[in-house]
C-alpha cells in the first residue's frame, strides 16, 4: 500500500514539473460603438455639425500608438489631421484639427491594425461616411430686429467713414485697393453718409465736411472728361487709373452713380448757413459741367458708356437696357445744361421695347431684362435714389419689375437646381461680387454656389421678410466667419467652404442705403424732390408715385 502511494505521488510530481504550460488566451478585441455628433453606429452620418467629434468605444483598453497609426479621415481625396484624446482606457475622442468643414463629405476609416493594450488585434475594421451640415448655433446674442438693422447700417457705414481715402475722401474700390478710389462707390458712400447723419452715427456737420472734401477734390485736381469721371481714380493725385486696356477715360455709368449721390446730398443739406450753401453751389457747378449729350457719340440716339482721350470710342459700348444703368438716362434727361430728349431714351435705352421680357420664371413674370432677371444689382443701383413705388413709363411698372426680379432670384436659391450647400429660405442672394474662383456677376444663369450678402440686404424694400431671414442667417449663424469691422464681408460659398476676407465699396454702400429706404424712404424722398429730376422723368414719359 505504501508503494502505491509513493508511485501516485511521483506521477503527480512529474506532471507538475515536466508538463508544458497552457498558452494565455486573449479576449476578443472589438469596436463596440462609433458615435458622430449625436448619431451612433451608422454607415452614413448626415447633417453632422462642424463642431462635432467622433467617439469610439472599444471592448477593452486600446493601445494609443496603434490606434493613431490606423485611423484616417479624408475629404476630397486629402487626409485630414486628427487630434485624439483618451478619456478612459477603452474610449477615444477624435476631432479634425480646426473642426469639420461645413457641407463637406468625409471618409472615416479604422484599419484592423489597431491593438488592445494586451496585444489583441481588432476584429475587423470600420469604414463610414460623415456628411456635415453647419453649426446651427447662434454666434452672437439675439437682439431686436430694428436694433440689428441699425447695427448693420452703422458697422457697414464705417467702410466709407473710417476707410475712406484720407486725401480725397472718396471710397476705396475694395479693402485692399490702396490709393485706388471708385467713382460709383463714392456716390453710394455719399448717400450712406446722409443716412449716418440722420441716424446720428456722425453729426450733420461731420457728414457735410466729408462730402465737401469729396466735392472739392472732384472739382480740383481730379481729371474729368467733358465733365464725366473715370471708373477708377488715384485718390491722392486725381489721375485716372485705367479700368481696362482701352477704358482709361470717362465712365458715364460710374459718373451717374456719383451724381445720384451728390444731388441727393445737395437736396439733404438744405440749410441757409454758409457751409451748406457752398456745398450746394459746388455740387451744382459739377453737375452742370457734365456734357451728357456729348456722349451720344456724334449725335446718335444712344449714350455711350466710355470715352478715352487716347482710344476714343474704342470700347464701343452703348448704354442699353435693361441693366443697372437707368440712372444714366434719367440724369441725362434732367441736365439743366446738356440734356437729351426722349428719342435717345426710347431708342438707345429701351430699344423701342426690345428690353421687354414678359416670360415667367419660377411662376413669376419678369417685365424687363434677361433670362431669370440677372444679378440683383440691376434692380438696386439706380434705385438707391429713384423711388420705384408708383414709377411707371410705357415699358414697365418699376416696382413690379424690381419686386419680381428679386422674387425670381430668391426662388431660384430656394429651389436650388444646382444643389449648392446652404441655399434656402434663409440663405439666398445672387449678384456681382467676389467668389472662391474670382469676381463675377452671379445670377440664376451664372450660379456657382456663391452668395453675396448685399444681394438680399439691398433688396429689403422689395422682400422685407425674406431679406430679414437672410440677414439673421448671415449674422447669427455664420457671423463668426462673415461679420467684420466694416459689416459683412463680400461673399461666401458654403459648398466650397470659402469665406471672403474683403469688402467692396459698390456692395457695402447699397446695404446702408437700401435698408434706409426700406425703413424711412430717406434717400428716395430727397432724390425725388429735386426739381431737375422731376422734370427729367417727365421728359422721358415717366409717372411717379409722389
Amino acid at each position: 500500500m505504501k508503494r502505491l502511494y509513493f508511485y501516485s505521488f511521483l506521477l503527480l510530481l512529474l506532471a507538475a514539473c515536466g508538463g508544458e504550460e497552457e498558452p494565455e488566451v486573449l479576449q476578443p478585441f472589438r469596436l463596440e460603438s462609433i458615435t458622430v455628433g449625436t448619431a451612433e453606429n451608422l454607415p452614413v452620418f448626415t447633417g453632422v455639425p462642424p463642431n462635432a467629434v467622433i467617439n469610439l468605444i472599444f471592448s477593452e483598453d486600446v493601445d494609443e500608438t496603434s490606434l493613431q497609426a490606423n485611423v484616417t479621415l479624408a475629404t476630397d481625396g486629402r487626409e485630414v489631421a486628427l487630434s485624439a484624446e483618451f478619456p478612459t482606457g477603452n474610449r477615444v475622442v477624435l476631432a479634425p484639427r480646426g473642426g469639420f468643414k461645413s457641407f463637406a463629405t468625409y471618409k472615416f476609416v479604422i484599419q484592423p491594425g489597431v491593438k488592445s493594450r494586451a496585444g489583441a488585434l481588432l476584429e475587423g475594421g470600420k469604414v463610414c461616411t460623415i456628411q456635415t451640415g453647419m453649426d446651427d448655433s447662434d454666434k452672437f446674442e439675439r437682439i431686436p430686429q430694428e436694433e440689428l438693422l441699425t447695427l448693420v447700417q452703422k458697422q457697414t457705414f464705417r467702410y466709407f467713414w473710417e476707410f475712406g481715402h484720407e486725401h480725397s475722401g472718396m471710397a476705396r474700390e475694395r479693402s485692399t485697393s490702396g490709393h485706388t478710389v471708385t467713382t460709383g462707390g463714392t456716390g453710394f458712400g455719399v448717400m450712406a453718409m446722409l443716412v449716418a447723419a440722420e441716424r446720428s452715427f456722425v453729426t450733420r456737420e461731420e457728414a457735410l465736411q466729408r462730402v465737401q472734401k469729396i466735392v472739392t477734390f472732384l472739382g480740383g485736381s481730379c481729371e474729368n472728361y467733358h465733365g464725366a469721371y473715370a471708373h477708377w481714380i488715384n485718390g491722392e493725385t486725381g489721375e485716372t487709373l485705367p479700368f481696362s486696356d482701352v477704358d482709361d477715360g470717362a465712365d458715364l455709368v460710374e459718373t451717374a452713380f456719383l451724381f445720384q449721390g451728390l444731388l441727393t446730398a445737395r437736396a439733404y443739406f438744405n440749410g441757409a448757413d454758409e457751409a451748406e450753401c457752398k456745398l450746394r453751389a459746388d455740387i451744382t457747378r459739377l453737375w452742370e459741367a457734365v456734357d451728357w449729350a456729348w456722349f451720344r457719340r456724334d449725335g446718335g440716339n444712344a449714350l455711350y458708356w466710355h470715352w478715352s482721350p487716347v482710344h476714343g470710342w474704342a470700347e464701343n459700348l452703348p448704354v442699353t437696357g435693361w441693366n443697372e444703368a437707368l440712372m444714366v438716362y434719367v440724369l441725362a434727361a434732367s441736365s439743366p445744361t446738356h440734356p437729351i430728349d426722349r428719342a435717345v431714351y426710347d431708342e438707345g435705352w429701351a430699344g423701342n421695347g426690345r428690353m421687354r421680357n414678359g416670360q415667367s420664371y419660377y411662376g413669376v413674370t419678369l417685365p424687363l431684362g434677361v433670362e431669370k432677371g440677372g444679378p440683383l444689382f440691376l434692380s438696386q443701383y439706380s434705385f438707391i435714389g429713384l423711388d420705384p413705388r408708383g414709377l411707371k413709363d410705357s415699358y414697365a411698372d418699376y416696382w413690379e419689375q424690381n419686386v419680381n426680379h428679386t422674387r425670381i432670384n430668391y426662388l431660384h436659391c430656394v429651389q436650388n437646381p444646382g444643389g449648392f450647400a446652404g441655399y434656402g429660405e434663409d440663405c439666398w442672394g445672387l449678384t456681382a461680387g467676389d467668389g472662391n474662383e474670382g469676381y463675377s456677376a452671379w445670377s440664376p444663369t451664372n450660379d456657382c454656389g456663391v452668395i453675396v450678402p448685399t444681394a438680399a440686404l439691398s433688396a429689403f424694400p422689395y422682400s422685407p421678410r425674406e431679406s430679414m431671414s437672410a440677414l439673421e442667417f448671415f449674422y447669427y449663424k455664420i457671423g463668426d466667419r462673415l461679420w467684420g469691422e466694416y459689416g459683412f464681408k463680400d461673399a461666401f460659398n458654403l459648398t466650397a467652404g470659402w469665406y471672403d476676407d474683403e469688402y467692396l465699396a459698390i456692395d457695402q454702400g447699397p446695404i446702408v442705403c437700401m435698408i434706409e429706404n426700406y425703413r424711412t424712404g430717406l434717400l428716395w424722398r430727397h432724390f425725388m424732390s429735386i426739381p431737375e429730376i422731376r422734370s427729367g422723368l417727365a421728359r422721358l414719359g415717366f409717372t411717379t408715385g409722389g
